[in-house]
């Protein structure tokens, strides 16, 4: 028998293995002074395109203020215990109410925070004899749901219409013989493309087949339709959406989230919920902040109208230059570029050091191999010279990276991991 950790000395996994060159400037990077456009890293002023902060509420004062005055009114911990047993209070159950009513649906249920309340969820929702139907892009968070199941899963070619309907087909073969149902999962925004899940054409084949609708809105949610409430509105289908999830992680700013459906499917969830049940309650802080925050974004369409105008000239700019951002139908904005991790890194390192510009960067195994991807978040409070700089940044890191100079200099790094360039 072999010594559990054997493998962890062996194989430090896609990622790890890159620690030593990457750990505090690639990955766990540390930006500082107050969250906006731009920060401090490593010393030195940057635009920062790599928060989620799409509305500005971060470090806004009338938010500020109001997180202050819950801090000294409640403290850190108020109030304890699990909702269940003895941290339920009126203004969780307010909250609730006007995120409901935000979203269009009859009732809603607060998460402490939006990855595991997705989990438990998924978990919640089906049992042995149920099949789940989801997109091969889906957020880890939905991926780890999923491996809770204890019956079939099926995965869908991301946003193809005709391998959803031949997964349905099979799920419906599924559920028959076992007397279970079908969940089906997408998002409203997938975070690294930017592209809007096909809510409406997945919905439309609820004529056909027999299924319930999970989708997890958290970039849509107060980025897009008329109103902020989401893809769903966006797309003119919020109503077949059966549970709706969103985060407060982006455009709330904040920490924590919220599942939103029928009432009675939502009492059921208040009851079953395990994240939930057997966790401490969100903090008042957090709710009475979270309060404010929906405020803004109900009475504030200033605010998303900043955002719009930014991620406009940001991606027309991008593409006037010749740049490719995909497929995005987003705020999130993508740049995808060949060239190998140790040119990724030459690449970023460069275009921090040398351009004062933090975006996030996304290589293997995320995306396949050989690819580059620079993720982009404009928010509202990015300026036209944020952007003017960036794009000018980002011509030149192309530059160098097609004359080839960032593999000269990264040849070191990739030999030192066994790497070929």
């Amino acid at each position: 028998m072999r010594d559990l950790f054997d493998k962890i000395y062996k194989d430090k996994g896609p990622l790890g293995k890159w620690a030593e060159q990457a750990e505090g400037y690639f990955v766990f990077p540390k930006l500082e002074g107050p969250i906006s456009n731009r920060m401090k890293f490593k010393g030195k002023d940057v635009i920062t395109w790599s928060i989620n902060d799409y509305l500005g509420l971060a470090n806004h004062p009338e938010v500020r203020k109001v997180d202050a005055e819950a801090a000294k009114k409640w403290g850190s911990a108020y109030p304890m215990g699990a909702r269940m047993m003895s941290g339920h209070t009126d203004l969780h159950e307010q909250l609730q109410r006007e995120l409901a009513a935000f979203v269009s649906k009859e009732a809603a249920y607060l998460l402490n925070f939006g990855y595991q309340g997705m989990v438990s969820t998924i978990d919640a929702l089906v049992s042995k004899d149920d099949v789940i139907v989801y997109d091969v892009d889906a957020h880890a968070c939905i991926i780890d749901g999923v491996r809770l199941h204890l019956g079939q899963r099926f995965t869908y070619k991301h946003n193809d219409m005709e391998s959803i309907e031949k997964n349905l087909q099979r799920a419906t073969k599924v559920a028959e013989k076992t007397g279970g149902g079908i969940l089906l999962i997408s998002e409203g925004v997938f975070g690294m493309r930017g592209e809007q899940g096909k809510l409406k054409e997945i919905i439309a084949l609820k004529k056909k087949y027999n299924f319930r609708f999970f989708v997890d809105d958290a970039h849509g949610f107060g980025t897009l339709g008329k109103t902020g409430a989401g893809a769903g509105e966006e797309q003119g289908v919020q109503d077949g959406i059966d549970v709706y999830f969103a985060t407060f992680a982006k455009s709330m700013a904040s920490t924590g989230a919220f599942i939103a459906g029928d009432e009675e499917i939502m009492n059921y969830l208040k009851y079953n919920l395990r994240s939930q049940m057997f966790a401490k309650s969100l903090q008042m802080v957090l709710v009475e902040g979270a309060l404010k925050r929906l405020d803004m974004l109900r009475t504030m369409p200033e605010l998303k109208e900043k955002l719009w105008e930014n991620v406009n000239a940001l991606q027309g700019g991008l593409k006037k230059r010749g740049f490719d951002i995909g497929t995005t139908q987003s705020c999130v904005t993508p740049v995808y570029l060949k060239g190998s991790i140790p040119e990724a890194m030459a690449l970023v390192k460069d275009l921090r050091e040398n351009h004062g510009i933090f975006c996030s960067i996304v290589v293997y195994p995320v995306i396949p191999k050989g690819l580059i991807l620079l993720r982009m978040i404009p928010t509202a409070t990015h300026t036209m010279k944020d952007i003017d700089e960036t794009l000018e940044a980002f011509s030149a890191i192309r530059e160098r990276l097609e004359n080839g100079t960032y593999k000269r200099l990264s040849a070191a790094v990739a030999e030192a991991m066994g790497e070929k360039i």
